[in-house]
């Protein structure tokens, strides 16, 4: 498998993901004009991919979902609840690209199967996806106030990580954002800190783990050394050692990351 982090960041989030024989987008939270150059970014066409899978239906991770499914004639997946909330917001869709994918079920694509489960946000049935192939295993999670013993369970030693280090609570408890909006980021359906982020990988990462990337960081909230710095630190004293082996890698809401090979 390869991965590309396209996009991550409160202003839009996307996810590409390659095996041998398909290619899959998570999210498509830009526009498709935008998505296009995304992809010109990796060196990858869209009308080669199998299909576009939906965590949520907030706007940051479905804005290009209808416009890139009509285009490439792509099925689209997601859960009931996903699907009724975000019909309204993107469009009429064919009825033979419309698939539902129920939470903590596993679909299988030729030589890779994908695994849904549930997180912790204010969406209608919001969930996140593990793709395996072969003994790889790729966990994308974000988007979730905390971080269960069940989620934990579903993700642990995995390849490579995805993983949402959303806000400083520091910068965001001093910052602009009115209280009831700072309230629901803090809250359990909001978003993970870095320091919360941090203890979590410390209790799911394995002895296979080899790259976790820092995710939806907030523009307002958040920087990427200071996320890099907390997470680090809080997993060094948590007895994870960070070596060529295990490294951490930051997102950016405009610039793909490069390719990675799992």
């Amino acid at each position: 498998m390869h991965f590309s982090v396209l996009a991550s960041g409160s202003t839009g989030n996307a996810i590409y993901v390659e095996s041998g024989e398909h290619a899959f987008l998570v999210d498509a939270g830009l526009s498709g004009k935008q998505m296009e150059t995304l992809f010109q970014g990796i060196d990858r066409k869209m009308d080669k991919l199998s299909g576009i899978f939906v965590t949520h239906e907030h706007s940051d991770h479905i804005k290009g979902v209808g416009i890139i499914a009509r285009k490439y004639n792509l099925p689209i997946y997601a859960n009931e609840k996903t699907w009724k909330a975000m019909e309204p917001l993107i469009g009429t869709i064919p009825v033979e690209q419309k698939f539902q994918f129920d939470m903590e079920t596993v679909k299988t694509f030729g030589d890779v199967s994908i695994e849904s489960f549930g997180v912790s946000h204010d969406a209608a049935e919001p969930m996140f996806y593990v793709f395996h192939q072969g003994e790889k295993k790729l966990v994308l999670i974000t988007d979730t106030g905390y971080v269960s013993d069940r989620m934990k369970g579903i993700i642990r030693n995995a390849d490579s990580y995805v993983f949402e280090s959303n806000h400083d609570v520091q910068m965001l408890r001093m910052g602009r954002y009115p209280w009831n909006i700072k309230r629901r980021i803090l809250s359990d359906v909001g978003h993970v800190s870095n320091e919360d982020a941090a203890i979590a990988m410390s209790e799911v990462i394995g002895d296979r783990t080899k790259h976790i990337y820092l995710a939806h960081l907030s523009m307002d909230n958040n920087i990427k050394d200071l996320a890099r710095m907390s997470v680090s630190q809080t997993l060094e004293q948590r007895g994870v050692d960070l070596t060529d082996q295990l490294g951490l890698y930051d997102t950016d809401p405009k610039k793909p990351t490069n390719l990675m090979a799992i």
